[in-house]
């Protein structure tokens, strides 16, 4: 590859960690997060051309989100299980809020943004609790959501 195309390529983002804002407030830093995808249902149907052949054309359908899986060490706070317990409650108006993942680099400054709308804790998991060993207690939170973007 010439020199002169190789200047212009940039190193991909290394994470050091990552937040969660929930409608402009940082909630809470993970360890690991997954599920940044959509998908659309594939809709097939056969159409006939002029000269009589057979096609099949493929148009999206309708589109899907993946919940986003974010896990974290489990401390004293309570606010991702109280998150959780208005949901439980019925209380889904309330538990439905907009908010991001931001991850940062090592020098702490935000490097991409992922905001999401109308998310809900559909599934809180806490900690598997094991005392032959020292691992540190994860709690999991997976969030179910009507959209993702990436802005930054």
């Amino acid at each position: 590859m010439p020199r002169a195309a190789l200047e212009g390529l940039k190193d991909p983002q290394v994470v050091h960690h990552f937040a969660l804002e929930i409608q402009g407030l940082e909630e809470a830093t993970f360890r690991e997060a997954s599920g940044f995808e959509s998908s659309h249902d594939v809709i097939e149907h056969r159409e006939v051309d002029r000269t009589g052949k057979q096609k099949i054309v493929k148009q999206a359908g309708n589109l899907k989100w993946a919940d986003i899986v974010l896990k974290k060490g489990l401390t004293d706070s309570l606010d991702l299980f109280r998150w959780r317990q208005l949901v439980i409650d019925g209380k889904m108006d309330e538990a439905r809020k907009s908010g991001s993942i931001v991850l940062y680099n090592s020098a702490n400054e935000a490097v991409a943004r992922f905001d999401f709308v109308r998310a809900w804790p559909s599934k809180w998991k806490g900690p598997d609790v094991n005392t032959t060993n020292n691992a540190v207690a994860i709690e999991e939170l997976t969030l179910t959501h009507e959209g993702l973007k990436r802005t930054q």
